[in-house]
């Protein structure tokens, strides 16, 4: 399977009366993106905001981020199942327009209104202390806001906001048909050196019981009481993972991650040099029984070895006892004779004295950690807000205090910004001694 990825880097975006792209400066018809959306009776009204890293601006009501791509040849197109017909994905050509993304701000208040379930949506600030803990803020972000109409389900409201995001996205993608890119990679797994250790990646994924959308989707297919499944990378590549839109949680990965996944990027940079990157293994883990647990373990670690691995690189996104399925997987492989390498998070606690992981096993001996979720958060008042909400609930609970979106917040940790946790190392924190 082989993707031709053709990048079309972004250094300014600013109104146009068409969408157009240019030597690296993107014009944007607001007022088609705003129609496209609006063709949709279930989205009351919609705007677009255009905001540059740097401005003093906070965005709130965040459900996800994308990166505009679009297919120009090969079977289906981006985001398959969401978009259009289920068809698969990963070969051909596809154009991206990097250095941006396309931020869904959406009103909705859930039909869940208490406990774990209950929806929740993300901030994120342009400058200052917020925007050095999150990736999002080096971006020129389009931001979609979408207020919808009441009494939706929250299946509808997700189906209406990842639907006009996802057209908004390739919509402006498709700016850059016709022309020449300035740069272009090609993925493909086919080319293996035999000397090189074999190296499967491991992706643990989250799934949500007490909501109807797990959080992760396949082809538009939320993952749900399924055991492991082999996808192929270049899938990632053109949209074929999403996320739920009605929850944007901070700690969880965006549609925007799952299109630039460090550590796919990262194997297929050193494929054919340092290792052979064989593939993945997409694991749906929180299973509420241990023998779940162990059930989905044992079936992660038996998909690695029929890609003969010597190594798997593991990761995962969630929080809670979705981290025991993670760390038995890690035991299974183990068990297998496959050397494994966890990359995850930190907790560690306010002051960073605290347990950093919820559960060990002993052959969860080589760990990358890429940050904490725990520290505290002072965030300084904007000059402007963008988004659907004035007034941020710091706490998911009904009755939970407010804080005005213009003023000054304080957060005991970074759960409510975007891409506040980096899941998968695409920072470059570093860890000193004293």
């Amino acid at each position: 399977m082989r993707l031709e990825m053709a990048e079309f880097p972004v250094a300014q975006i600013r109104p146009g009366t068409n969408t157009r792209y240019n030597s690296g400066t993107l014009e944007v018809n607001r007022e088609e993106l705003v129609d496209l959306a609006l063709r949709d009776n279930r989205i009351q009204s919609a705007a677009i905001e255009i905001v540059h890293p740097g401005e003093r601006v906070r965005i709130t009501g965040i459900r996800d981020v994308l990166e505009p791509r679009v297919k120009v040849s090969g079977n289906g197109q981006v985001f398959p199942g969401v978009l259009g017909p289920v068809e698969p994905v990963g070969r051909g050509r596809t154009h991206r327009l990097s250095g941006m993304g396309v931020v869904a701000a959406a009103e909705y208040e859930g039909t869940i209104r208490a406990g774990l379930g209950v929806q929740r949506s993300a901030i994120l600030d342009m400058w200052g202390p917020g925007a050095e803990a999150s990736r999002y803020s080096s971006l020129i972000n389009v931001v979609m806001v979408l207020r919808l109409a009441k009494g939706l389900s929250d299946i509808e409201a997700h189906t209406a906001i990842q639907q006009a995001h996802c057209g908004a996205a390739v919509r402006l993608a498709e700016a850059t048909i016709g022309l020449n890119a300035p740069r272009a990679v090609t993925y493909d797994l086919d080319a293996t050196d035999s000397g090189l250790p074999r190296i499967v990646l491991i992706q643990g994924c989250l799934t949500d019981s007490h909501h109807v959308h797990s959080g992760v989707s396949y082809y538009g297919l939320p993952i749900r009481e399924s055991l492991a499944t082999v996808i192929h990378p270049n899938e990632l590549l053109d949209g074929a993972i999403t996320v739920n839109t009605t929850r944007g949680i901070g700690y969880f990965p965006n549609s925007w991650d799952w299109q630039n996944h460090p550590l796919v990027l990262g194997l297929y940079h050193e494929h054919g040099k340092r290792l052979n990157f064989s593939g993945m293994v997409l694991q749906r883990i929180r299973y509420e029984t241990f023998q779940g647990k162990e059930v989905i373990a044992q079936n992660a670690a038996q998909l690695a070895t029929t890609f003969a691995a010597d190594a798997a690189l593991v990761a995962w996104l969630g929080s809670g006892n979705a981290f025991v399925d993670v760390m038995l997987t890690i035991r299974a492989c183990e068990q297998r004779g496959i050397k494994t390498v966890l990359v995850t998070y930190e907790y560690g606690g306010k002051d960073g004295i605290d347990s950093p992981l919820l559960f060990y096993v002993p052959e969860a001996d080589a760990v990358v950690g890429t940050g904490t979720r725990d520290r505290w958060l002072e965030l300084p008042p904007p000059e402007r807000v963008v988004g659907p909400y004035d007034e941020i609930q710091i706490l998911s609970y009904p009755g939970a205090p407010v804080a005005r979106a213009l003023g000054p917040l304080t957060l005991d940790a970074r759960d409510m910004v975007i891409g506040g946790v980096d899941n998968w190392g695409r920072l470059s924190w570093t860890c000193n001694a004293y």
